[in-house]
């Protein structure tokens, strides 16, 4: 009897996810609402999560970092293989070690996939050789996006239809699966969602486009003022892990290379970052669970009591 008292009594955690595109202001508005719930924070950002990247991944400073428990923030190598699966299971252990002493947790982040697979699941991938990883990566270092698009556009046109066409991690992924397994990625997909033991609210955060380009190109100003170039030539050893093929680095790198001139460098990683931004709102603006909050009408005390309800 007493059993099933405690079954009925039983809530399941509520996981807050804060996600938008870049620049948009998530970490200011995730700590604060971590903090109003007395709670921690996972990042679902795909980049932040190497100890060797700093100022070109936006990572929260060393005060917002202190002021809440973060977790998948610089605590893995670069030379670590990260990828939505291993964010699933990652993200999943952290949240029920973090819900045995709090019934609430916010993640917060861009990377849409990621926050897919804490939400739905993943399907399993096939192991791929890191040697067929390491050949795309180079070939995309040399022959740039347009080699990538025409590989899988011929070799993989099915896939091709549905692809985020301008996103080269993607279409790496899908490329490195075809050569491993001679099967499109699409053949590894089920679409079948998995049941998640927990309240799931999410809250999208959006401003007008002209806005969202003042701040992104706020953002890439500061941050060649805080070091980025120094960062990037920090990494060069690096430079073909999947992590660094991003952009902020694969640009600097170019510059490095004398490919391009400094301010074309810092012109390309806006132009670059603004697409980046479109793209995510693409993929967020897709799942209809989200719930919009345009952050140029709201303060972010008035973000959270929007949240809270």
């Amino acid at each position: 009897m007493v059993k099933n008292k405690e079954t009925i009594l039983k809530i399941n955690p509520t996981v807050y996810i804060i996600a938008g595109p870049t620049a948009v202001g998530k970490t200011a508005v995730s700590i604060a609402l971590a903090k109003a719930l007395n709670t921690e924070i996972i990042s679902a950002d795909s980049r932040q999560c190497f100890k060797e990247l700093s100022v070109g991944v936006a990572r929260p400073s060393e005060a917002e970092l202190a002021a809440v428990q973060h977790y998948f923030i610089a605590d893995h190598s670069v030379e670590t293989a990260i990828n939505a699966g291993y964010f699933e299971k990652f993200s999943l252990d952290k949240t029920e070690q973090v819900s045995t002493q709090k019934n609430q947790l916010v993640m917060v982040g861009g990377t849409g996939l990621y926050i897919r697979a804490f939400c739905d699941g993943i399907d399993p991938m096939p192991e791929i050789d890191p040697s067929i990883r390491d050949a795309i990566i180079a070939n995309y270092a040399s022959k740039g996006l347009i080699w990538l698009q025409a590989e899988l556009k011929h070799r993989d046109p099915l896939f091709w239809e549905t692809a985020e066409q301008s996103n080269p991690q993607r279409l790496m992924r899908a490329l490195e699966v075809l050569n491993a397994t001679g099967k499109s990625i699409l053949h590894f997909r089920t679409a079948q969602k998995k049941q998640r033991p927990y309240n799931i609210i999410k809250i999208g955060l959006e401003m007008p486009v002209d806005q969202l380009t003042n701040r992104i190109n706020f953002r890439v100003d500061q941050m060649i003022q805080d070091g980025l170039i120094e960062e990037v030539q920090s990494v060069l050893q690096y430079r073909n892990k999947p992590a660094l093929q991003t952009v902020g680095y694969k640009e600097v790198f170019d510059y490095l290379d004398g490919n391009i001139s400094k301010e074309q460098a810092i012109t390309q990683i806006k132009n670059h970052t603004r697409q980046y931004a479109k793209r995510q709102m693409t993929w967020f603006k897709k799942d209809p669970e989200f719930k919009w909050i345009n952050m140029a009408e709201h303060s972010i005390e008035e973000a959270i009591r929007k949240i809270l309800g």
